[in-house]
């Protein structure tokens, strides 16, 4: 092959069909009822976080035993469907499911924002501890440990999907996503942000969960797993399309960005004072007290 060929096909860009082919967000089928990959997701983030977290509240110290776990996982899917689709709704496309309210409830034609998710979630924990006399912010501190599971599986689910793609770029690893509506290559967007979000973000909570005491120092590993998300979705976003009906907004910034501001100022407040926070901590799970 000669050295001019070798130039043509380094320039050669993946196409996203070659690689996960024409029908790539279904998995399979069950007597003719499709499975989604985004289905599939959702429930390995939750079945893969609900086992880390009884790990973690094995630990002394625990702020929930293992019945609250239990209950957390129904309302944590209560809160991640119901926020996630709201969240969608209000943030990104408004004008539209004004003028087609059943169009809300069409969960299977995609449409769901992660900060709803997170808002739904959090108003679930809220509820539980409330119920069970609990603190909200330790609560939360373990949560938040499980939720790189989540955000791992489900941007993978939306690489397979073909959706949330990337700004063109001509990056040696970018792919055509046919579903853009054009031949550029783009970011795989998604996979940057599964690493980021997935697999950066457990890394650190683990090293301070494990590592550290700061996990009895309320609201720490919470206010860490904002920023990291914070400063990853931000970042990625100057490389991620924005959404076509939104655009990047009057004041500069995207959507994404616009709702990931509060969140960044929240983590960074919840770790700068956790600190004052730090308290005697008895176990709910285990035998050892914990000073």
């Amino acid at each position: 092959m000669t050295i001019s060929a070798l130039l043509t096909e380094a320039t050669q860009y993946l196409n996203f069909h070659d690689l996960m082919g024409e029908n790539s967000e279904i998995a399979f089928s069950v007597f003719g009822l499709p499975i989604r990959w985004y289905a599939l997701a959702y429930l390995a983030g939750v079945f893969v976080g609900y086992w880390y977290l009884l790990r973690l509240i094995a630990q002394p110290g625990a702020p929930m035993a293992r019945r609250h776990a239990d209950d957390m996982i129904f309302y944590a899917m209560l809160g991640i469907i119901l926020g996630g689709r709201l969240g969608y709704v209000l943030f990104y496309n408004l004008g539209h499911y004004l003028q087609n309210p059943f169009e809300i409830l069409a969960l299977w034609d995609g449409g769901m924002s992660l900060h709803g998710g997170v808002a739904g979630v959090l108003i679930a924990i809220w509820y539980a501890t409330r119920k069970e006399g609990l603190s909200f912010l330790r609560f939360c501190d373990y949560i938040a440990c499980v939720v790189p599971f989540g955000l791992f599986f489900g941007r993978l689910a939306n690489f397979v999907n073909g959706e949330l793609w990337g700004r063109p770029t001509t990056v040696p690893w970018a792919i055509i996503f046919p579903g853009s509506g054009t031949a550029d290559p783009r970011h795989p967007s998604q996979l940057y942000e599964a690493g980021l979000e997935g697999i950066m973000m457990f890394a650190v909570l683990a090293f301070f969960f494990w590592r550290t005491r700061a996990r009895y120092k309320p609201g720490f590993l919470f206010g860490m797993a904002a920023i990291i998300y914070g400063v990853s979705r931000f970042s990625l976003e100057f490389v991620r399309e924005p959404d076509v009906q939104l655009g990047t907004l009057p004041w500069g910034l995207t959507m994404g960005q616009t709702l990931t501001v509060p969140m960044l100022i929240a983590g960074i407040w919840l770790v700068a004072t956790a600190k004052g926070r730090r308290q005697r901590v008895e176990p709910i799970a285990g035998t050892d007290s914990i000073a």
